[in-house]
């Protein structure tokens, strides 16, 4: 005869309540309402004929009886986690998920991703340009590369490459009828900007070209849109190492000035911690960074 066991769905909202200690996070983190998550807990505790919550001054506590069982239940669901990849993992051949940030996929991925084909023709790359943050579980993506400064707790976080800020332009730019010698010559040209129209103040700043203007110019939603502008003449952009590196290696656009700005933030590798050593997204992470390294790109 079968054992008896709890609901999975009761143990699971069970499991999220008691490691966030709150109802509502419970609730947002598995997509449910928080009423299902009351519900969930309600039918798990009339199963085991115990209270496994409790209420003090607003804020929700474990009972006796949830301290106890509360480890058992999260060491099940992380070996059913762990199970499951190790499962999952031994398929190395398919479709691979990569969301990546609109501008890098254009400027620096997408003309590599051959050399990745050629290695690995078994993988099927499906990249998917997102500006935000993916939910690994829901939006089917296997591995994401992020811009920011590597705070995502609960992922396996790899550090890629380091962004500079730097002006470029088209050539003809430095032999004009005003020819850009130093950073003060930028007052007699137009300033492209992107988003963060800030990047042109931070850098003038750095240089001390006080008399520049910084907030003129035209605004583009992109980066990748910023550099066409200037590889056509139409004004000097502030250029990011990493976006500008393809431009700049075809002669489509010049660096007027040696002078660069560290910048904090940088690109990263980021995917489920248990998912990090599947071999597809092994595969992707040592190709990432092999090619970093050929590249002698600052990582």
């Amino acid at each position: 005869m079968g054992r008896r066991l709890p609901p999975l769905n009761s143990l699971r909202a069970f499991e999220a309540a008691a490691r966030n200690l709150s109802f509502t996070r419970a609730a947002e983190e598995i997509h449910v309402t928080q009423a299902a998550i009351s519900h969930q807990v309600k039918s798990l505790e009339d199963f085991l004929n115990v209270k496994l919550f409790t209420r003090k001054n607003r804020e929700l506590l474990l009972t006796e009886e949830g301290q106890m069982y509360w480890p058992q239940v999260r060491d099940m669901f992380e070996k059913l986690a762990e199970a499951t990849e190790r499962v999952k993992a031994q398929k190395a051949s398919g479709p691979l998920s990569v969301s990546v940030v609109p501008t890098f996929a254009v400027q620096w991925l997408v003309p590599r991703l051959n050399r990745f084909n050629e290695l690995h023709p078994e993988i099927d790359v499906r990249l998917k340009a997102w500006d935000s943050e993916v939910s690994f579980q829901n939006d089917n993506v296997d591995i994401a590369i992020y811009f920011g400064d590597g705070n995502w707790p609960d992922l396996h976080v790899e550090r890629l490459l380091e962004e500079h800020l730097f002006p470029v332009c088209a050539p003809h730019l430095l032999t004009g009828a005003k020819p850009l010698k130093t950073p003060a010559d930028l007052a007699h040209h137009t300033l492209l900007h992107d988003d963060n129209q800030d990047a042109w103040r931070r850098w003038l700043q750095f240089v001390g070209a006080k008399s520049v203007r910084w907030n003129r110019g035209p605004v583009f939603s992109h980066t990748a849109m910023v550099l066409q502008a200037a590889a056509h003449g139409q004004g000097v952009a502030l250029g990011h190492s990493v976006l500008a590196q393809n431009d700049l290696a075809l002669g489509r656009l010049v660096r007027p000035f040696e002078l660069m700005l560290p910048i904090e933030d940088g690109y990263f590798l980021v995917c489920p911690t248990a998912a990090a050593d599947r071999p597809k997204i092994a595969a992707f992470r040592q190709w990432l960074t092999s090619t970093i390294e050929q590249e002698k790109l600052p990582a």
